[in-house]
């Protein structure tokens, strides 16, 4: 309290006491207010983080009906429903695939396990196939973005992942039949992925290498090109920076070393497998086809890469069908230049490169699309390059978001020009989703042979597993071939020797297809000369339906080769 007589100067302990209690002195006329402004409320980080993934969750559900609504736009050939068919075959016990032939890539660790999971919920039919690239698909781009982001926060960890994910964002209708349909080595990325977050976000350990090789041994059981875009890789860009840094006598990266070590064992186990569940009574793969091409194929196997290459990031302009389809493409060019740009780029710095990420995605696009133009894929498929569109946006955003959309160095008109692409993107996205779906392969002949009763008979590869998916296995038709003497023979590729038992099944009818894609006339004739003149014939559309009061097994030849 106030010393009596004294007076309470500005300065006082008493003048401070008062001051405390009765608030701030009111501010003098045209001085500027001093008091401190209340900062608006925030939701606490809980609430942030709930918002955040709910965000991503409903992301993750737009994509998802998107690309299952692209994926609906191409009919299910036999190549899906071979697997759909393994699958539920396994979902009913026999978890070796005993009796299949397989083809070159079994997808028995990865996409099996997903066919398995939804026919489970939902059944068998070709909706399974559509449901599965629809996951796998949002995945990959999920995936993609995640380990764009690396860990990098706040806006340049955002720009990371947009930019990733949104050059996957919207494949080129051209690009359906690879991307979002059977099985085509898009799964594989995504197992790939997986195991490069595991190495990218866990602290160097022990478990972390053993971790890698389990799950890398784990993808190649089911598809071997894991080689190309995982293993050797990673052998390759850790076991060069060892010696980078030893030639410089440094101490070389022992982490990275046994991430080394671990892929070379997994490739040597996942090698293995396979073999050990053939020993077992499953499976038989067939072998993995890629003969070099020659010199003199070397300029067409060289166009078809470039033209692969941007198939599968939207950009092939040779391939739209329309003019709003050809500016689509066009725009798609700036997500496979960044790509590009990027993979240049992590090559450059391929011993100076933080992790070890970089200059391993470089080798795999690098090695992947060799193998693809050197071999005799480069005259056939766009899937077998399926990963340099993820991996190759995972290095777009990993080098080129800071700095295309971190920081304040971004200026206006590359924002405009990122917004447009943006955009187009999304417009794209649309664009595939909205186009209308069509009929299943083998719809109408399932319908005409489930409605007239009969249960098991023959046809060539492209119609036998359709057909019987279709129809939800309550038809099943086994595949048949050329054989000597113009004979039919068992199926060889992607179809159960147990369908070709006598004491399991009867077969009376032989479906042909007159016309169109898949057209099998030949069979008309080597039916006539293996099993003789039919009973009945019937005409279903392009198909035409010879039955007999047999069982055609009984006469069916044996494959040779």
């Amino acid at each position: 309290m106030p010393v009596a007589g004294v007076p309470a100067g500005p300065g006082s302990p008493a003048s401070a006491a008062a001051g405390a209690t009765t608030g701030p002195a009111e501010s003098a006329p045209g001085a500027p207010d001093r008091t401190p402004r209340r900062r608006p409320d925030r939701p606490p980080p809980g609430a942030r983080r709930y918002g955040r993934a709910g965000v991503v969750v409903l992301a993750a559900a737009v994509l998802f009906v998107c690309y299952w609504r692209q994926s609906l736009t191409q009919p299910i050939s036999s190549d899906g429903a071979a697997n759909a068919l393994q699958a539920w075959d396994m979902l009913h016990g026999n978890l070796l695939l005993h009796g299949w032939l397989l083809s070159d890539v079994s997808f028995y660790t990865t996409e099996l396990p997903q066919y398995m999971l939804i026919e489970a919920i939902r059944g068998l039919g070709p909706g399974v196939v559509n449901l599965a690239a629809a996951m796998t698909y949002t995945l990959l781009v999920l995936l993609a973005g995640l380990l764009a982001k690396g860990d990098a926060g706040g806006r340049e960890g955002r720009g990371r992942f947009l930019l990733a994910a949104g050059i996957v964002l919207a494949p080129q209708l051209s690009a359906t039949s690879t991307l979002l349909q059977a099985p085509d080595h898009t799964g594989t990325a995504v197992a790939l992925l997986v195991v490069w977050l595991v190495i990218d976000r866990a602290r160097p350990h022990w478990l972390v290498p053993v971790a890698v090789c389990v799950m890398l041994a784990w993808i190649m059981v089911a598809d071997s090109i894991v080689l190309l875009t995982g293993i050797v890789p990673i052998a390759v860009a850790a076991g060069a920076r060892a010696a980078g840094a030893l030639a410089k006598r440094a101490e070389p990266d022992w982490h990275e070393l046994s991430l080394a070590a671990a892929a070379i064992l997994a490739g040597v186990f996942g090698a293995m497998a396979p073999l050990i569940i053939r020993a077992a009574g499953g499976y038989r793969a067939a072998p993995v086809p890629g003969h070099i091409v020659g010199l003199d194929r070397l300029p067409g196997a060289a166009r078809v890469t470039f033209h692969a290459a941007l198939n599968i990031f939207g950009a092939n302009v040779v391939a739209a069908h329309s003019a709003l389809e050809l500016a689509f493409a066009v725009l798609h060019l700036a997500g496979a230049a960044l790509a590009a740009w990027a993979a240049c780029l992590a090559a450059l710095r391929f011993f100076r490169a933080r992790d070890l990420l970089v200059p391993a995605f470089a080798v795999a696009i690098a090695v992947n699309l060799a193998a693809f133009l050197f071999t005799a894929q480069a005259l056939a498929a766009t899937r077998e390059i399926a990963a340099v569109l993820p991996l190759g946006a995972v290095l777009a955003g990993r080098l080129l978001g800071p700095r295309l959309l971190a920081g304040k160095a971004l200026r206006v008109p590359l924002r405009s020009v990122l917004a447009v692409v943006a955009a187009g993107y999304l417009a794209a996205l649309g664009y595939g989703a909205a186009q209308p779906a069509v009929p299943a392969m083998s719809e109408p002949l399932a319908t005409w042979l489930v409605a007239h009763g009969y249960s098991h008979g023959l046809a060539g590869y492209w119609q036998a597993g359709s057909t019987t998916l279709d129809a939800g296995a309550r038809v099943s038709v086994s595949s048949v071939g050329h054989g000597p003497g113009g004979r039919v023979v068992p199926g060889h590729w992607e179809t159960s020797t147990l369908q070709y038992d006598l004491s399991r099944q009867y077969a009376d009818f032989v479906v042909v297809k007159n016309s169109g894609t898949y057209s099998t006339r030949w069979l008309r004739g080597a039916a006539e000369r293996t099993f003789g003149p039919p009973r009945q014939t019937y005409v279903v559309g392009p198909y035409t339906i010879m039955t007999w009061h047999a069982n055609l097994l009984t006469r069916l030849g044996r494959h040779r080769g």
